[in-house]
């Protein structure tokens, strides 16, 4: 079948920038972005194209090129399901935080819902998409109640998971290291994987498009994500045996990324990943082991996030034990609270860990990060449930210039790997701070030798 409009449910870090380049490679195509949140949209359709709830470098550019002309943000989710001959499944998939599987297995409430109104306002067959990551099997209780709840419409669930790196999400999907489609094995649902296919066959050369069964497909994204996390959990844990060895953890990593079976990549130590997806898909994946009896499985993979999360109490502690073993009363500033560069995210971001514990020493911080608003910085600390929302305000100040939120402070902790901190006048941010002057590189990011000449104390991972 040619597909001639397409709905994504869902506005936010995978539908939008998705959505937005298929526009912009498929003008032919109607793409109707769809949420219930109206602020989210509000944004997206904002005349101001700065003011987009995604960041991601050359995103703008692709929104402002379609927008209007074949792409669409709207609130009215059930008029885009009706228009569609496909829809993009593209929903908040979060670990749960309540009853059976809490802390591990993926809470899929907002997929039923999706399935459900899908199913209730469907007049005519459709091909319905998970575009986000779920457990294995997922696809089969989406057809059932598709199947069972509707009006005797036709539906082909397929499976296509997003493999976009936050910061590169553009370049990702404008060159995809590959595609992966799966569905049935029947003959409507080849169709329905070469309908999806021939979509991305508009700028993506067929030998990238890769088909499978639904089951594959949807276990592949668990696993890429998986070996991803696992590379960043082994080189820190050797950038510990590296500072207590005299080992330099850059220079291990150099040598050992030399081997063509290895490769340099995600070989960079830091204070841990973070982001939407790693610790999520991971925790699924155990989840996945341990419902299937697979307990050597199960621990195998959750040692990835023990570690993860070792590596950020282990950096704190560092501060805390530099800093003459107390930092009460003292102002630490953090350099970036986003996830990773080039992005507004700050799911599971390290820095929101750092500074739980800190905060919990009585430190005061100053946070500054170019693209994170001061609510968000908020917002993120009140969801730990640590202390009360008066006490993370009372212990945080949220800055718009980074001189500022670096005056008066006995320390700095990189966090974010931007650019910008590298082109820094740091010789009058020393000037500006209390002595000794410490910097706490979490992300390996400056330059050692030029900050030691300028009269800081500084310390990086894994050296």
């Amino acid at each position: 079948m040619e597909v001639k409009t397409i709905c994504c449910i869902g506005a936010g870090y995978v539908g939008g920038p998705t959505m937005a380049v298929i526009a912009e490679k498929c003008p032919h195509i109607k793409v109707t972005v769809v949420d219930l949140n109206e602020k989210r949209i509000a944004a997206w359709n904002d005349e101001n194209l700065d003011n987009i709830p995604v960041y991601e470098p050359g995103l703008a550019a692709v929104v402002g090129a379609a927008r209007g002309r074949n792409l669409f943000f709207s609130t009215e989710v059930d008029k885009a399901i009706d228009e569609a001959d496909m829809i993009f499944i593209s929903v908040n998939t979060p670990t749960k935080t309540y009853g059976v599987g809490k802390g591990m297995a993926a809470d899929l409430k907002y997929i039923e819902l999706c399935a459900r109104q899908i199913a209730r306002v469907a007049k005519t067959d459709k091909i319905v998409v998970e575009k986000s990551t779920l457990p294995v099997r997922t696809a089969s209780a989406i057809k059932d109640i598709l199947d069972h709840t509707g009006n005797g419409v036709n539906f082909q669930i397929l499976s296509n998971p997003e493999f976009l790196a936050e910061g590169t999400a553009v370049a990702d999907l404008h060159n995809p290291d590959r595609v992966l489609i799966g569905g049935d094995t029947t003959p409507e649902g080849q169709k329905a994987i070469q309908a999806l296919a021939d979509i991305y066959a508009n700028w993506v050369s067929k030998d990238r498009i890769l088909t499978t069964n639904v089951w594959s497909s949807e276990l592949s994204k668990l696993t890429a994500n998986a070996f991803l996390a696992q590379r960043v959990s082994s080189i820190n844990a050797m950038s510990e045996l590296c500072e207590k060895t005299g080992a330099d953890v850059n220079e291990v990593a150099k040598a050992i990324g030399m081997d063509s079976r290895i490769g340099p990549k995600f070989l960079k130590s830091s204070v841990g990943f973070g982001g939407s997806c790693f610790q999520k898909d991971i925790l699924n994946l155990v989840y996945i082991a341990k419902s299937y009896g697979l307990n050597e499985v199960a621990d195998y993979w959750e040692q990835v996030i023990i570690m993860n999360d070792h590596q950020k109490r282990r950096f704190a502690k560092n501060i805390i034990s530099t800093l003459y073993n107390t930092v009460s009363g003292k102002k630490i500033t953090f350099l970036g609270w986003a996830f990773k560069k080039d992005t507004n995210d700050t799911r599971e971001s390290a820095a929101i860990y750092v500074a739980d514990d800190l905060l919990s020493e009585q430190a005061h911080i100053a946070v500054y990060d170019p693209k994170v608003e001061e609510e968000q910085v908020y917002a993120d600390l009140n969801y730990l449930e640590t202390r009360s929302e008066q006490e993370n305000k009372s212990g945080v100040a949220v800055h718009t210039n980074p001189y500022e939120a670096c005056k008066d402070s006995h320390a700095i902790a990189v966090l974010t790997e931007w650019d910008e901190f590298k082109t820094y006048d740091w010789q009058k941010i020393y000037d500006s701070m209390l002595k000794p002057a410490f910097v706490f590189d979490g992300r390996n990011l400056l330059d050692k030798n030029q900050l030691e000449k300028i009269g800081f104390v500084y310390q990086s991972i894994g050296s």
